[in-house]
């Protein structure tokens, strides 16, 4: 087994992966455990849940990891979900009640949840104004609350639009 992997369960080839998430305030690195499933290639894996950290992906997407570095990974093959992260000062557990509905209803998903952070998945194909405006409507009403893309923006700049939707949008 790879470093960073931890098996889940050998039948189903399914494997936790540690995957670099930034630095903290000390300047140490942050993994994010995510759970994968392995791919016909040992290398490959596909992501089956959106991140609430690590940047640039979503449930879905298909990562390689080098056999000799556990700290990288490349993106191979985008899911078309957009990863979208809420995030607040104080327990979520009234806004989760309240959003995951509404999310499942144009079939997306939960996919991660702590007492202050949520990640979700949507396609992209539901298109941008509509994922905005359910989110700014549910959230309206909930101070101390963010929420934000996580596969939107380049991650270097947090600004640049990094336009992979183009190849999705009304292909389904």
């Amino acid at each position: 087994m790879m470093p960073g992997r931890e098996r889940l369960s050998n039948k189903q080839r399914f494997v936790l992966l540690q995957l670099p998430a930034g630095k903290d305030r000390k300047g140490q690195q942050v993994l994010e455990q995510l759970k994968a499933r392995v791919l016909e290639k040992e290398s490959d894996f596909e992501i089956l849940q959106t991140p609430l950290l690590v940047r640039n992906l979503a449930k879905g997407d298909v990562i390689a990891i080098s056999p000799h570095s556990q700290d990288a990974y490349t993106l191979i093959q985008r899911s078309g979900n957009l990863a979208i992260r809420v995030f607040s000062k104080t327990s979520l557990d009234k806004l989760e009640l309240l959003l995951t509905p509404e999310v499942e209803k144009l079939d997306g998903s939960l996919d991660l949840k702590t007492t202050r952070a949520l990640s979700y998945s949507l396609h992209v194909n539901l298109g941008f104004a509509v994922i905005e405006a359910l989110f700014d409507n549910v959230m309206a009403s909930f101070a101390d609350t963010v929420w934000y893309y996580g596969n939107v923006y380049d991650p270097q700049d947090g600004l640049t639009p990094l336009n992979w939707w183009d190849s999705f949008i009304n292909q389904i």
